[in-house]
């Protein structure tokens, strides 16, 4: 059983890395948590959790409110008067915990695969608005991020190393970009466009490099942040903005984050954990946090940690575990990012200076071969997550709706899932998620979206697979 659940966790790894995971594979890398169920839960809940003796996991009927914290403490303590035995003698708390995660998940996964469905005229039904679906560009190489210039020009970043821009219905490789370390997760990874590019014409890329081998002869390197000017279709007067010291290069390929957002003169940036999880609670390295710098790169006086010896200047929030969206709201100017849980527990977060986000100390999910990984999703002075979502859809980019073409969407919040292939509409009010709305599915690996310049929204879609990456245009269907 062992050296069966070692490779069910390889290859659950690898797929997640491959982007060939699917709800299917996922049920099969359950791990230990499978067996913890199998053992003290399925004689009464069913082996798929569909109900026996006792209740169905996989519908919406519960005795309690149907929480994650009701959950536990059902399991933990019983429910005598339902015939549930208490499991806190024969479980403990990260037990119990991981079971609520692997609960959640067995019902979203029974319940998602369907795909979106659009009549013969190509038109998506959502709550607001019915939207069509067109291909605008299509590459062999996977696409991590794109934006638009004033012009309406796109570029974007193919994570093999290409800066590409498309103009006039036409790709164009950008020359003179700089080497990249295409890694594991690593690549060319996020472009931007500075607000204020018709004055100054930067735009700021995000890439992994390679700076060398560790002590076990591994290769290991770097997220590197820069910026330059694109003439003649030549990369020009590259400036790097940001990288850590070479004492500090300890990413072997995971978990680089990597998104920009701007805030007036301030340019906030995330790094991910770099598959390295306790470097996220550390202020004297860079791992596990989101960054805030002058556009210029020069470090603002009033960064929270900039005063303390031992922490790193640029440091805004740490805690994080892999930012993969960041944007800026169009009316409070606050930033927002996604972040990639583990199994399960992916987060929107409200990014607020010098808060912690608590992991790997707090998390709603577990470990990807199914086991504990802690017992706690609060604990004091770790800030909790404005939402989470478990199992988790792998979330990638984000954006909020700035257009007039779909006036029912304005200023929500979009969110790219790369293993539900989903795109969701969120809609905030007060700090809180009032409407989560699965708007499109099934067309692929989402992993970025942005307002056009005459107001359609845009999606990156990958499909390793299939060997196709897209950027596709949802504008409104004509009545």
């Amino acid at each position: 059983m062992r050296l069966l659940v070692k490779k069910i966790v390889i290859f659950y790894t690898l797929s997640l890395i491959t982007g060939t995971v699917t709800a299917d594979s996922r049920w099969l890398a359950s791990g230990e948590v499978k067996e913890v169920y199998d053992k003290n839960c399925a004689s009464c809940h069913g082996k798929q959790l569909e109900g026996g003796m006792a209740a169905s996991m996989l519908d919406d009927t519960w005795k309690t409110d149907g929480s994650d914290e009701a959950l536990f403490k059902a399991i933990k303590l019983g429910m005598p008067t339902a015939g549930m035995p208490a499991w806190n003698q024969q479980l403990d708390d990260k037990q119990i915990r991981a079971l609520v995660t692997f609960i959640k998940e067995s019902k979203y996964l029974a319940n998602s695969r369907k795909k979106s469905v659009s009549d013969k005229a190509n038109v998506y039904t959502s709550e607001l608005h019915n939207f069509k679906v067109e291909t605008l560009l299509k590459s062999d190489n996977i696409i991590w991020a794109f934006d638009f210039l004033p012009n309406g020009d796109l570029i974007y970043t193919e994570r093999e190393g290409n800066l590409m821009l498309f103009s006039q219905g036409k790709p164009v490789k950008i020359k003179n970009t700089p080497k990249v370390w295409v890694h594991g997760q690593g690549g060319l990874l996020d472009v931007r466009v500075d607000p204020d590019y018709q004055k100054n014409g930067w735009i700021y890329i995000s890439y992994s490099e390679l700076s060398g081998k560790n002590e076990q002869d591994q290769e290991i390197g770097s997220l590197t942040v820069a910026r330059g000017k694109i003439n003649n279709n030549q990369w020009q007067k590259h400036t790097i903005l940001y990288t850590p010291e070479k004492a500090k290069h300890v990413n072997r390929g995971w978990h680089f984050g990597s998104r920009f957002a701007f805030q007036g003169d301030y340019l906030f940036f995330s790094l991910g954990d770099e598959g390295q999880q306790d470097l996220a609670q550390s202020k004297e390295i860079q791992s596990g946090k989101i960054h805030r710098i002058f556009k210029d790169g020069r470090i603002p006086k009033d960064n929270p940690f900039v005063n303390e010896k031992a922490s790193l200047p640029t440091i805004w929030t740490y805690g994080n575990r892999n930012p993969q969206g960041l944007a800026e709201h169009p009316v409070t100017g606050e930033i927002w990012s996604t972040e990639h849980g583990p199994r399960g527990g992916d987060e929107l977060n409200l990014i607020l200076k010098g808060v912690n986000y608590g992991w790997p100390k707090v998390s709603f999910g577990i470990n990807y071969n199914g086991t504990p990984l802690t017992p706690h999703t609060s604990l004091p002075g770790m800030q909790s997550p404005i939402h989470q979502w478990t199992p988790s859809i792998a979330v990638a980019g984000i954006n909020f709706y700035t257009g007039d073409q779909f006036p029912g969407w304005k200023n929500d919040l979009f969110v790219s899932s790369l293993a539900f292939q989903e795109l969701r509409r969120l809609r905030l009010n007060k700090n809180k998620v009032v409407s989560d709305e699965v708007i499109l599915k099934g067309l692929g690996r989402i992993r970025d979206v942005a307002t056009g310049p005459e107001g359609d929204l845009y999606i990156a879609i990958n499909q390793k697979s299939d060997n196709e990456n897209r950027i596709v245009k949802l504008s409104p269907s004509k009545p």
